[in-house]
């Protein structure tokens, strides 16, 4: 995702938003669950990543200054920051949740 279509992705509905850097150790543990969440969670929430190292305005708009950072949105408004890695059942948890499933 990038500035261009961060917006339009989180518009509507429940969207995660990882954001990243492939140089980091911790986000390379934290991509493939979200991946995973991705899949398992189709047509409940969007799941979307940004790498902070490419957009660096989105990752200042939104005060991330540790990595991996997670934004989950409803109906385009930032309603919970994670920080660190976050287990799988956890974030499927809140996201759940947040969709009213």
């Amino acid at each position: 995702m990038t500035k261009e279509t961060f917006q339009s992705h989180i518009q509507s509905g429940v969207t995660l938003v990882d954001s990243w850097a492939p140089w980091r150790g911790p986000c390379k543990v934290q991509l493939p669950i979200v991946e995973e969440l991705a899949d398992e969670l189709k047509g409940q929430a969007t799941l979307a990543k940004v790498n902070v190292d490419n957009e660096t305005e989105l990752a200042s708009q939104f005060g991330i200054r540790s990595i991996p950072t997670l934004l989950l949105f409803k109906d385009g408004k930032l309603v919970d920051k994670m920080f660190d890695l976050n287990q799988e059942h956890i974030l499927k948890k809140k996201i759940i949740k947040l969709a009213g499933n």
